[in-house]
């Protein structure tokens, strides 16, 4: 199963675009920021992780506010054919509470 669920923030985003096929797109990179805990030692996390929204979706992400804090659902994939980039292909997302 290739699933991921990640509370972030938008921290940048692109302009929403069409592909060649009509379909609206839009990228955008996500940041994360949490505690862990692994091997039973606390550890905070950091990342930023490419993301795309599209179809549907796109518009919604498009108006998301930057800065706020969602819950996004999706699932990881290639860049393109020959990257071994990954980026996280956005299904849905909704905005989260401060103490979710």
């Amino acid at each position: 199963m290739n699933q991921l669920r990640l509370i972030a923030a938008i921290a940048e985003r692109d302009v929403l675009r069409y592909t060649p096929a009509g379909i609206p797109v839009v990228s955008a990179r996500l940041e994360h920021r949490s505690d862990q805990v692994e091997a039973s030692i606390p550890r905070q996390v950091e990342m930023e992780i490419a993301a795309v929204a599209a179809g549907e979706i796109s518009g919604r992400f498009n108006q998301a506010a930057l800065g706020e804090m969602f819950l996004f659902t999706g699932f990881l994939a290639r860049k393109n054919r020959n990257s071994k980039s990954l980026v996280f292909h956005v299904t849905d997302f909704e905005s989260i509470t401060p103490d979710h």
